[in-house]
């Protein structure tokens, strides 16, 4: 055997063994061509034939040469993913030659062909590509809408001479200019002096040592001087060189796809205040929707609630120590061939694929869940909200059977999932090439047909069970840039672009049932702030990850996502210590969504759930249940400020959660302790993110303030240090909003 993808997975971050790197040469750099064999093959050569721009035409064998396979995981520590990523670490043979592309424009033509001990050979196919240049171009390349700011003389285009690829231009950074934004960043709040890209990717954990990220967008506001921002208009991926490489230019290189001497970009270039110019950019992409008040209620799951008895007992749990919840989300509900079953349930095979009824399941009294309608209306009695685990993937392995069969047959025939080339010159369904349900088949949501196929089948849940809403999670298994979408749409183009639609498309089921569209979504693009909330993704439970989630909240926020939250002190690991859990309650207090989560962890004992009490008992600690208790009703009693300052934010464009150089760009203290916030217009918080800290500092904004836990009054704009106890978090009230706030804090002792 002998296998050679030279486009290989579509891994953003990694180049796999048998793949072409760079998958267009560039002319003068390095071309390598890599394959992997069958133990039998001994040596593997390149055959080549390369035809000049002049048509004049060189072949050539080139011997390659034995390297170890790499791998295209990620380094974890467990969990969820562990089994799966093991599968693809173990090393195996693998075979590289590397050579300089000859001139722009060339055509090369090659195969790879290997040969045995016993004289026997095997080929691959030919493959076919060209060589491009990075040529000077006009500044017009760039279609700029708003003012001019590209550097003149700064556009160059990667070319074959007929097509541009890319396209790279920069834009000028003064002194004292920050950069933010770029969608949910895990590692600043300013990105001057760093280099990122905007491809939607699941990091699992550590997102902000590994700069990746699940939720990029496009878009950057420069903070510190005259005010200004910008969208670069395209789905496809962009990097950015932010002042590392020149300190005096932000440079911007852009995937395209257009005839040479055309306009290849459109680049958005806004004017003002940081809300003047996060409201130019909303109206281009879309605005949040108001959600229901419901929603900044405590959320509450655990992986391992994997019954009705146990998600009652969790509820139970809650009422027992007067903890308040608004909703549960259960992950672990369905039968995970389907995602849409419960799991044990009983239903004659749909062999048409067509949607089922509550009334066509029978759910045994022994089984997981006996009565879901049952326990979601007892639930709702409770004034809980139930919201399901939802993954947009059919599970191929192992070979699916009963109902899973049959709705892989119904996509196939009925053509709604995503392409991709089958060698031949013809399409075969996409099979999923990350490490999570790998193989799987993947529904185009963006398509209206095969959405509507596809949330059919979880209409009874919706309209006959009352599921209040979906957990939508895992949209970042399109990869590839060859993936076709059904309305033609490319993957380099169209996969930014899922998450979004897939969000959507759960949106309208719940939107059409007469219900508001509340997802929770962890990957999201451009496009994402019209639907739902968000989460910031799986990480351990570690100081560092609580910080590096705020940052990501804040730079959420800062690019238009309204309802964002974390699992507070991380949802996987070794529980965090009871400190860690506590001032991460604190702070989860007072962002837009407050919730807690758990990773699966195979039932084993202790458990690591991340309720309060299994910390408290875990921990040993007896503050752990008062003070989040404490916590727990005091955001009951902040849900209708919260309610009223969302509504304000969707009209004014003001972050809810809102990074300090929002209201004052040319603070200091704004970029020297970045990980404090605005809540709404009247709250100001400052939360403790350092283990063992007894005093805190915080950089006070300008204006009259009231300490929200003691009552006294502050000026602001310079530094406060107070006492911190594990039940309190620096938070001061506008002081023209006390009168009406104070009854929400617990007054001084």
């Amino acid at each position: 055997m002998i296998r050679h993808r030279p486009l290989g997975s579509g891994h953003p971050y990694s180049v796999d063994t048998e793949q072409r790197w760079p998958l267009l040469p560039v002319a003068g750099e390095l071309l390598s061509l890599g394959a992997r064999t069958s133990s039998d093959l001994v040596e593997v050569e390149a055959e080549l034939r390369i035809t000049g721009p002049d048509g004049a035409v060189v072949e050539q064998r080139l011997p390659l040469a034995r390297s170890a396979r790499t791998s295209r995981g990620q380094t974890i520590d467990g969990g969820h993913l562990a089994s799966a990523q093991a599968r693809l670490a173990r090393a195996a043979g693998g075979w590289t030659v590397a050579f300089p592309a000859p001139e722009a424009g060339s055509g090369i033509r090659y195969r790879l062909v290997g040969h045995s001990d016993d004289g026997r050979s095997q080929r691959t196919r030919w493959f076919e590509t060209t060589t491009a240049e990075w040529r000077p171009a006009p500044d017009d390349t760039v279609t700029v809408v708003g003012r001019d700011r590209i550097m003149p003389g700064s556009v160059e285009v990667l070319t074959d001479g007929d097509r541009v690829a890319r396209v790279r231009f920069a834009l000028p950074l003064a002194p004292g200019e920050h950069v933010t934004g770029f969608g949910e960043r895990y590692d600043v709040l300013d990105h001057r002096r760093t280099s990122l890209d905007s491809v939607v990717f699941e990091q699992y954990k550590s997102q902000g040592a590994q700069r990746k990220t699940y939720l990029p967008m496009p878009f950057a506001q420069v903070v510190g001087g005259e005010g200004w921002g910008f969208h670069v208009r395209t789905s496809r991926r962009v990097w950015f060189d932010v002042g590392a490489a020149a300190s005096d230019r932000l440079v911007v290189e852009v995937q395209a796809d257009a005839a040479s001497g055309e306009p290849a970009v459109e680049l958005a270039s806004y004017d003002g205040t940081p809300t003047e110019v996060l409201d130019a950019f909303l109206a281009d992409v879309g605005r949040p929707e108001e959600l229901p008040d419901w929603v900044f209620r405590l959320w509450a799951s655990g992986n391992e609630w994997n019954t009705q008895a146990e998600v009652m007992r969790q509820m139970d749990l809650h009422r027992e120590h007067d903890v308040p919840v608004g909703s549960v989300v259960i992950e672990a509900w369905s039968d995970e061939r389907t995602f849409t079953a419960f799991r044990d349930a009983r239903c004659a095979v749909s062999e048409d694929g067509a949607p089922h009824r509550l009334a066509d399941f029978d759910f045994p009294a022994d089984g997981a869940w006996p009565d879901p309608k049952g326990m979601v209306d007892e639930l709702h009695d409770r004034d809980i909200r139930v919201h399901l685990w939802q993954v947009p993937l059919m599970k191929l392995r192992p070979h699916p059977e009963g109902q899973a069969r049959a709705d892989a047959d119904a996509a196939i025939r009925e053509g709604v999932l995503i392409r991709e080339p089958d060698g031949r010159g013809g399409l075969r369904p996409y099979r999923n090439r990350g490490w999570w349900f790998p193989l799987s088949l993947m529904p185009d949501l963006t398509d209206e047909r095969a959405a509507r196929w596809w949330t059919e089948k979880r209409r009874y849940l919706v309209d006959e069970v009352g599921i209040d809403g979906f957990k939508t999670d895992g949209g970042e298994h399109a990869w590839g840039s060859e993936l076709v979408y059904l309305d033609g749409t490319r993957g380099d183009e169209g996969n930014n672009r899922f998450p979004v639609a897939y969000a959507r498309a759960y949106g309208d089921l719940l939107r059409a049932a007469g219900k508001a569209p509340v997802t929770f979504s962890r990957s999201g693009f451009t496009g994402s702030q019209a639907h739902g909330a968000f989460w910031a993704g799986d990480e351990n439970s570690t100081w560092e990850a609580f910080r590096w989630s705020l940052f990501a909240g804040l730079s959420a926020a800062a690019s238009g996502i309204l309802y964002w939250g974390w699992d507070l002190a991380g949802f996987s690991g070794p529980l965090p210590s009871a400190e860690l859990y506590l001032r991460a309650t604190a702070a989860s207090t007072f962002v837009p969504i407050m919730q807690y989560h758990s990773e699966f962890n195979h039932h084993r004992r202790p458990s690591r759930d991340r309720t309060p009490w299994n910390i408290a008992e875990q921990s040993d600690d007896d503050r752990v249940l008062p003070v989040f208790r404490a916590f727990a009703q005091l955001r009951e009693r902040l849900v209708p400020y919260l309610a009223a300052e969302a509504r304000e934010s969707i009209r004014t464009s003001a972050p809810l959660m809102r990074p300090v150089y929002f209201d004052h760009p040319t603070l200091a203290t704004a970029w020297s302790h970045p990980l404090q916030w605005m809540l709404g217009r009247d709250l100001f918080v400052s939360p403790v993110l350092t283990e063992g800290e007894q005093e805190h500092e915080t950089a006070l904004p300008p204006g009259e303030w009231v300490d929200a836990w003691t009552g006294e009054p502050h000026v602001g704009g310079g530094l406060v240090r107070s006492a911190v106890p594990l039940d309190q978090v620096p938070v001061f009230v506008r002081a023209a909003a006390w009168p009406r706030l104070r009854d929400v804090f617990p007054g001084p002792s």
